[in-house]
């Protein structure tokens, strides 16, 4: 199996042609871990650092990302029999009052292409909802989106809704979304803001490699 038509199948964001070619690796008795790792989220690197380098943009990293999402869902059934544990755990959604969803979307696309779990929890979440759910998964990481500046007031209720629940210090809270900035980060006590999707994902993944480092 050549990775590099894989990883370019990827980049491509073609979909057809990433289920075509990861059900060939499948054929050919490739190790599931090899796919998932040099196969898929190997070639998620290279579109998140062209994105971040402003070679391409939102919709071909959209594209790249769901061709990616197509080639895991084939072989996430296989993951426990080979082994393969996720990095970490992610739980997102955008806060309470605010409908948007493409950004958040995309972050969690991008996170599971770093090799992450997430569960996605929708859009118009409640405060207690992200608690619930972030305990439940025992999650390590939670990640907030609002798209407007009406809604960004929310992600302080629901940090507030962390600590009146007493679980503040067992997550790594990220926010993000336009309006967002580092100086409101601090102002609610955030432990992240990252500007877009590939940087929340590279951020994540490495916080998650530091904490399990930390724990060894």
């Amino acid at each position: 199996m050549d990775f590099e038509i894989l990883s370019a199948a990827i980049q491509k964001g073609k979909v057809k042609d990433v289920k075509t070619l990861v059900n060939q690796a499948l054929e050919e008795d490739v190790p599931v871990k090899d796919i998932l790792e040099q196969g898929l989220i190997a070639p998620m690197g290279i579109v998140g650092e062209n994105f971040s380098a402003n070679r391409i943009f939102v919709p071909e990293m959209l594209m790249s990302a769901r061709a990616m999402s197509a080639g895991v869902k084939i072989i996430e059934p296989l993951f426990s029999e080979s082994g393969i544990e996720p990095v970490g755990t992610v739980v997102i959604g955008t806060v309470k009052g605010d409908l948007h969803d493409i950004g958040k979307n995309l972050v969690a696309m991008m996170m599971r292409g770093a090799g992450l779990n997430v569960y996605d929890i929708g859009i118009d979440v409640p405060d207690a909802k992200f608690v619930e759910k972030a305990e439940e998964v025992n999650a390590d990481i939670v990640a907030l989106s609002a798209l407007l500046t009406t809604t960004m007031p929310a992600i302080a209720d629901v940090i507030r809704e962390f600590e009146n629940q007493g679980v503040r210090e067992k997550y790594h809270i990220m926010i993000g979304g336009a309006p967002v900035s580092q100086a409101f980060a601090d102002e609610v006590k955030a432990d992240c803001y990252t500007s877009d999707a590939a940087s929340a994902a590279e951020h994540a993944k490495k916080y998650l490699e530091k904490k399990k480092g930390d724990r060894a």
